[in-house]
């Protein structure tokens, strides 16, 4: 690996979790308040910015989504790549569960609860649109949060690395595929050419723009790099709260109506995070990787990319879409969840090396 690469995967993996990062539930929570409440007050300058847009896609959205997800695509070395041969069981576990398992499994828990259990409780219109979000949300893994809760658990810094790296690589091609397969087979509309168009603008576009910028500030040295991801943390920090109080100031009249909504849609959420990791951690185990190689395999599985999901989302299908408030709540348990997640893997790892002893992979 490069020295360029070892450096940027020792930060990745050791910094600790912002105070934004452990209140994210709070700060969540505090945008529904405050975007409900302008939303019904000052509607007017809310029914504007929605009302920009160029091709489907929302102009101040697609500027906070890029001001969000450049940072996080900034600590992402290709370079890595390299590294999956190392630990090629694990990587074959990751890729299985994210690309074969999650995004399936999620349009199953969708079908079940929302078209199914749940659907006398949430509006009918909104139904094929809750299904949709959910299946957004599971169809791309995480990136950043990945290295906070590979730190956590004493994950190999190198094989998250390579993971995401190897994630995002495949992220370019098979999002679009994955989304339109499941939403079909959930009999709900999609528009292809919108679809394709969130890839480029949310996918393929920042993901160049993030390693051009990335090479360069290096090329600077470490130093440079580390000052300006940290200057752009804060954006990206403010650049999602901002979505998040548009996204509710379009939303609250059906919370306020309806407010078990979001209670309902966390349920098949919290279900396949669950499902996924244990899965994961599990197949690990089985074929024999080491515990700091299991956790971080099982964590990516079961967080979820969720600004892309939210602006695919909302370039899909709008502001006032029950699918770009299904995308949100997945942003509203993230931290409480993948903490629970986090404990979970290291006080089993009795278990974990016992079952590795067993089967003759010490």
């Amino acid at each position: 690996m490069s020295v360029q690469c070892d450096i940027s995967t020792k930060r990745a993996s050791g910094a600790p979790m912002s105070v934004f990062e452990r209140w994210l539930t709070l700060w969540v929570g505090l945008c529904i308040l405050v975007g409900i409440g302008l939303g019904q007050w000052i509607p007017t300058p809310f029914q504007f910015l929605g009302r920009l847009e160029i091709a489907q896609v929302n102009l101040p959205v697609g500027l906070l989504i890029w001001v969000m997800i450049i940072p996080m695509l900034m600590k992402v070395d290709f370079g890595a790549l390299h590294q999956v041969r190392s630990h090629w069981k694990g990587i074959g576990v990751t890729l299985l569960v994210n690309w074969a398992v999650k995004p399936f499994s999620m349009a199953l828990l969708a079908w079940i609860f929302i078209r199914g259990l749940f659907a006398p409780w949430l509006p009918a219109e909104q139904l094929d649109s809750y299904v949709a979000g959910l299946i957004l949300l599971a169809a791309a893994p995480c990136t950043a949060m990945v290295f906070v809760w590979s730190r956590l658990t004493g994950g190999d810094p190198y094989f998250t690395l390579s993971q995401v790296a190897l994630n995002d690589a495949i992220m370019v091609f098979a999002f679009a595929p994955i989304v339109g397969l499941l939403l079909g087979l959930s009999s709900i509309v999609v528009p292809w050419n919108t679809l394709l168009t969130s890839v480029v603008l949310y996918i393929l576009i920042p993901v160049i723009l993030a390693q051009i910028w990335r090479h360069r500030l290096l090329a600077q040295g470490q130093a440079r790099f580390d000052a300006t991801l940290d200057r752009l943390g804060h954006a990206s920090i403010l650049a999602l709260l901002a979505t998040l109080v548009l996204l509710f100031a379009f939303q609250g009249e059906a919370i306020i109506e309806q407010p078990l909504i979001i209670l309902l849609l966390a349920v098949p959420i919290l279900i396949q995070v669950f499902f996924n990791s244990a899965l994961a951690y599990w197949l690990n185990r089985t074929v024999g990787e080491q515990h700091s190689v299991a956790c971080p395999s099982a964590l990516i599985g079961a967080s979820n990319f969720f600004e892309l999901a939210v602006a695919a989302a909302i370039s899909l299908f709008g502001f006032e879409s029950g699918a770009a408030l299904a995308t949100v709540v997945g942003v509203l348990i993230e931290v409480p969840v993948m903490l629970l997640v986090v404990r979970l893997v290291n006080r089993t790892q009795g278990w974990y090396e016992q079952g590795r002893a067993v089967s003759g992979h010490v």
